[in-house]
């Protein structure tokens, strides 16, 4: 639980000012659910990249958010090496916008 909450905070530090305090607890509430925080961590590879590694490569794509949703909900294969990522498919397509939106906003 300690280190939930110093990633927590860690992740409501390096968040953006565009995503209302709210936004953000809802946002990682949402990651925590549904076991995001299993592979991923916003500055430090896990099984999958860090947040901030994500938001560094999208960055200057217009379509990011539409990109990182399709692999939420779809999961994907090979764009961060072997290990696949996982389908979400039982997340709401509103919840999934949600957590595409904050990760784009986690700068290293």
């Amino acid at each position: 639980m300690r280190t939930f909450l110093f990633l927590a905070s860690a992740l409501v530090a390096t968040t953006s000012t565009s995503v209302s305090a709210l936004d953000v607890a809802a946002a990682i509430e949402m990651a925590k659910a549904n076991g995001c925080f299993s592979c991923h961590s916003a500055n430090e590879k896990l099984v999958g990249p860090a947040y901030s590694a994500v938001h560094e490569k999208y960055k200057d794509d217009k379509d990011a958010v539409a990109a990182l949703v399709q692999s939420i909900q779809y999961g994907s294969k090979g764009k961060w090496g072997r290990i696949p990522m996982p389908p979400h498919p039982g997340m709401s397509a509103a919840d999934i916008k949600t957590l595409a939106e904050w990760v784009m906003t986690i700068k290293p």
